[in-house]
């Protein structure tokens, strides 16, 4: 689907709810409808949408328009003072321009404080909360977004299978983090797809572990959790390993963790509930008796962003439909002792899954430094 099929799609949801234009600011649906991606500043919008009917426009300030311009070529620039103060000044001559009395705003973006101020700006135009818009469409993807997230697989793949060459005890989590950083853009990242993990021993029971400076030990698991952004979309695959000999209980453990994600890797279909995708892995763990130690879902889309629809947690109801993308990460954390995290990427076929992900997946690590 072309920006242009894209922005069409989002009139005819707007038309459904009966609403007449609506502002877009959150930066990965700006990227996806128009091509204009400015850096992301937290406290900042530097450029937003706004799609009517008949109308698309893309409002930002100096810094941005040449850029704006060679980005967004569909799109009608509209020159602002500056970003987010300037469009609070402009929306009303803007929407009075376009005839727009009822307009949608991105509810899960937009702060509180702006929204005071956008609304006070907007007296006479009723403003009107949305929630998920452009996520639905963006959760489908096509060819050329799986051909960009291949990309973004590959070089994880690469950058793991490296580590696996350069980690050793007495290294620190903060070092083979730096390196598997400085390899995959080395090797084509634009960045790193987030704060990557590498947690040894005891910091492997925190699933979202801070990676820290201790250093890694001879017999103890370690889960790495990499990815970079290739062309604008994301990867995210975790692995296991054991320094050294592998013990029964790391034996015992790793050996669940892979058979639930087996499970799922095999029972996963289109049109499937992310619900029941999860309930694959669950019940595996489960029956086992580390239920209690896989506290999070099962997956999570991801493409323009790290984490985006679907879903596949134990509540999920949302559909998992062709062309979506999942991770596949089933866990188990004990306190003390550690975790194992087995993750792969796939996309979602008819009759079951396309599985992204080729990085090794055996956990024995037998280098010449541990030897």
């Amino acid at each position: 689907m072309n920006r242009k099929a894209r922005v069409e799609e989002l009139r005819r949801m707007l038309n459904e709810q009966g609403l007449d234009g609506i502002l877009i600011t959150q930066p990965q649906n700006s990227l996806y409808l128009s091509g204009f991606g400015p850096s992301v500043q937290p406290d900042e919008i530097e450029g937003a949408l706004f799609i009517t009917e008949d109308d698309s426009i893309l409002m930002t300030d100096f810094r941005y328009l040449e850029q704006a311009e060679r980005e967004a070529p569909a799109f009608r620039l509209f020159k602002v003072e500056r970003a987010d103060e300037g469009m609070v000044k402009a929306l009303p001559g803007l929407l009075e321009g376009v005839g727009a009395k009822r307009v949608g705003f991105e509810a899960e973006h937009l702060t509180f404080a702006r929204y005071q101020k956008w609304a006070s700006a907007l007296e006479g135009s009723e403003w009107v909360p949305t929630s998920g818009l452009v996520e639905e469409i963006r959760a489908i993807k096509d060819q050329d977004e799986i051909e960009a997230i291949r990309k973004a697989v590959a070089l994880a793949d690469e950058t793991y299978a490296y580590l696996r060459e350069y980690i050793r005890p007495g290294l620190t989590e903060r070092e083979v983090a730096w390196e598997a950083e400085v390899y995959m853009r080395q090797g084509g990242a634009e960045k790193i797809a987030f704060d990557l993990i590498i947690a040894g021993g005891p910091n492997g029971a925190l699933p979202h572990a801070t990676t820290t400076e201790r250093a890694l030990r001879e017999g103890e698991p370690v889960v790495i959790d990499i990815g970079a952004r290739v062309e604008s979309y994301h990867s995210d695959l975790t692995r296991t390993l054991y320094l050294g000999e592998p013990d029964a209980r790391f034996q015992e453990v790793y050996a669940l963790v892979r058979r639930a994600q087996e499970s799922a890797l095999e029972g996963i279909r289109g049109g499937m509930k992310g619900k029941e995708a999860d309930g694959l892995a669950r019940q595996v763990i489960e029956e086992a008796g580390y239920g209690e130690d896989f506290g999070h879902g099962l997956g999570h889309g991801v493409g323009l962003a790290v984490h985006e629809k679907p879903r596949a947690t134990k509540r999920s109801e949302e559909e998992l439909q062709p062309g979506m993308t999942l991770t596949v990460e089933p866990g188990i954390y004990i306190t003390g002792w550690g975790g194992v995290r087995i993750e792969d990427m796939v996309v979602i076929r008819e009759e079951g899954v396309e599985v992204l992900s080729r990085a090794s997946k055996e956990p024995t690590l037998l280098s010449p430094g541990i030897l």
